[in-house]
């Protein structure tokens, strides 16, 4: 069913049905947010991972 569809029958659909389906898109939304966060955490602990590695590759090779 495409997005069309579902739109067109929007108003067929009772109060109840209504809110069902809302309450599904707001639900689908926070689980889209949350993953969008999971994935900026991740980044952000594997680009100072790298960060790291880095600097301890550094203080390795420098002569001491």
């Amino acid at each position: 069913m495409s997005a069309a569809e579902i739109i067109d029958e929007l108003p067929r659909l009772n109060e109840a049905e209504r809110r069902a389906i809302s309450r599904r898109i707001l639900e689908l939304a926070a689980i889209q947010e949350e993953m969008k966060l999971a994935d900026d955490l991740l980044l952000a602990a594997c680009q100072e991972t790298d960060r790291r590695e880095g600097e301890d590759a550094k203080t390795k090779s420098a002569p001491g």
